[in-house]
């Protein structure tokens, strides 16, 4: 609750693992009183951000892609915004 740094939370709507449902509204609830704090849900992303059907551990394998291109743009943005740099350059 102390914390007035800058936080990204992101989050897989399939994640198994570290369920949004669960575990964003605690986040919130700790991170309320931090302008700074954002909260972003990824739909049909899993806990390793791949694209997937059903979020179970069994697919990652068989996910080709490494990482959604959407999160690394967020993640990218968010930095450059947090670090006071435009979108151009």
């Amino acid at each position: 609750a102390r914390v007035t740094a800058p936080v990204l939370v992101l989050a897989g709507e399939l994640d198994v693992q570290v369920d949004p449902e669960q575990n964003i509204p605690p986040m919130r609830k700790a991170l309320a009183n931090n302008s700074a704090a954002e909260f972003v849900r990824f739909p049909g992303l899993n806990h390793l951000f791949q694209p997937a059907t059903t979020g179970a551990v069994q697919e990652y394998a068989a996910i080709e892609t490494t990482i959604d291109p959407a999160v690394l743009t967020k993640i990218s943005s968010w930095l450059r915004q947090v670090a006071g740099l435009d979108a151009a350059g």
